[in-house]
């Protein structure tokens, strides 16, 4: 059993929860593989630069990133006070999320399955 009372219980646990501003996609319609390309490009640099690199980056996960940043920034600022030129991207990963299975016709009444993939999408920024 539990020690101590049911709200000393979810005291504790709040106050080793990770007080970093984030941002988290779930469900987005892109590959765990897909998302990386990009988060890879914008890990451990700064805001502005990361909004940079995924704004001018031709790939379709650049622009669910470019607002999750945008997202995590702003989550900065009103709940955590802090200011956005000090910002830091100090994690960002995906993580595999519900595939949607499907099926392709073939030849002579054979089917292929074709497998929708899903992801979920975290970005957490950190002050300097």
């Amino acid at each position: 059993m539990a020690k101590g009372h049911r709200t000393q219980i979810k005291r504790e646990r709040n106050e080793q929860k990770d007080k970093r501003p984030s941002a988290k996609l779930s469900f987005a319609r892109m590959s765990v593989t897909k998302a990386c390309f990009v988060l890879d490009a914008i890990r451990g640099k700064d805001l502005e630069s990361a909004i940079a690199i995924v704004t001018y980056n031709p790939r379709y996960a650049s622009s669910v990133v470019r607002k999750l940043l945008e997202s995590a920034a702003a989550n900065a600022e009103t709940n955590n006070g802090m200011k956005r030129e000090n910002l830091y991207v100090a994690e960002c990963y995906a993580n595999k999320g519900p595939t949607m299975k499907r099926i392709r016709p073939r030849a002579q009444g054979r089917a292929y399955r074709i497998e929708k993939r899903m992801s979920h999408i975290t970005v957490v920024l950190d002050e300097k």
